[in-house]
């Protein structure tokens, strides 16, 4: 009896040490997934919704303007907590299958973003900015937060040559710009006040960020002509560069809760500012490659629903409910073709990531190199 005892007790040891092997090995970067994809009929208008990520665990899209879709529109960069703790991962837009890309501490999930080549990624894990290999998953350490200073927001602009993010210290801030080639860093901007939101401008040495919820400033890359741009009365919601660089869309929140939060679009070469169209009350929003047609997520109550918004006729269109605890946490994208959007929500459970099929509302868009 003694010696099965021995033999049992060597045996439960052996499982033990394979399960704990098999959860190391599943926790390891370059690790593969199966898909956890499932689609089902939306309530209200019947089309067809596809869930990408399991809600047992959180999955979340980066920060809205960073990219998160790989220019040929196959590939998807988010963040994911299934083995415990916030790591980046690949996710196969059209097997499903995701793969895990770092094995790090603390990472911060909203900054992730391809860079443009999309041969690798950028991320804040604590302190320290890193860039990271697409193919290899070789990781270099480009730049760490100084003590004393607190970091806010992550962008890589379209040429790829920088990062740009602000450091907070007290009440004061200052806008950082990093080489991703040699990890050099320089101060383009401080101010007394608190910035936020860094995002460079396509085909102009311009950064755009804001400050608070009430403006938005425009500064050259070199630190000069810091100006705040004219937007309309208001807080100023989600807002990002066009394409093409000549203009700002952004989200109007109008201090009046009896009238409707509008798209509008700001030329700061002109420093003119336009209505797009007013909304069923978008909590957030986004748009195609040409701008021509907008995504976003309604925060009624009685109706909490992700739409389409034509430009041209200003119409809306339902696709689904997103039911999400916070309107504002949908932050609904175009794929770069413009033929699927991408949202978050928690209405199953955990955050999770979902996508609809636009086709045959929406026409294709190219994207240049």
């Amino acid at each position: 009896m003694e010696g099965m005892v021995r033999r049992l007790s060597r045996r439960s040891l052996l499982v033990s040490g394979l399960a704990t092997a098999r959860l190391i090995a599943a926790s390891t970067k370059g690790t593969a997934f199966p898909p956890d994809t499932s689609r089902y009929p939306d309530p209200t208008t019947e089309l067809e919704v596809f869930r990408l990520t399991d809600p047992t665990y959180s999955s979340t899209l980066p920060a809205y303007y960073n990219r998160a879709i790989s220019r040929n529109s196959a590939a998807m960069l988010f963040c994911c907590d299934r083995d415990g703790s916030p790591q980046a991962f690949r996710l196969d837009l059209k097997s499903g299958q995701e793969k895990q890309l770092t094995q790090t501490k603390e990472l911060d999930g909203s900054s992730l973003t391809l860079t443009p080549d999309n041969r690798s990624f950028c991320y804040f894990a604590g302190r320290t900015l890193y860039i990271t290999s697409m193919s290899s998953l070789s990781e270099r350490k480009l730049y760490e937060i100084p003590e004393g200073w607190e970091r806010s927001g992550m962008s890589v602009g379209p040429d790829g040559t920088h990062a740009t993010f602000i450091e907070r210290r007290g009440g004061a801030s200052r806008l950082r710009a990093v080489t991703l080639g040699q990890g050099s860093a320089r101060t383009v901007w401080e101010s007394p006040f608190e910035m936020s939101d860094p995002i460079a401008r396509p085909m102009r040495a311009q950064i755009l960020y804001r400050q608070g919820d009430q403006s938005l400033w425009l500064v050259n890359s070199d630190g000069t002509q810091n100006r705040q741009i004219k937007t309309a009365e208001g807080r100023v919601g989600p807002a990002n560069w066009t394409p093409d660089g000549k203009t700002i869309l952004y989200l109007n929140l109008p201090a009046d809760p009896t009238q409707l939060n509008a798209i509008r679009e700001q030329t700061p070469d002109t420093n003119t500012d336009k209505l797009v169209a007013k909304t069923s009350q978008f909590a957030h929003f986004g748009f195609n490659h040409d701008s021509s047609v907008f995504v976003g997520a309604s925060r009624n109550r009685a109706s909490p629903t992700v739409l389409l918004l034509l430009r041209v006729t200003r119409r809306e269109f339902s696709l689904c409910e997103h039911k999400a605890s916070r309107p504002e946490m949908t932050a609904p994208i175009f794929s770069p073709d413009s033929q699927r959007i991408y949202f978050q929500s928690d209405r199953h459970g955990k955050p999770a990531i979902y996508s609809m099929h636009v086709e045959k509302l929406v026409e294709k868009t190219d994207v240049e190199g």
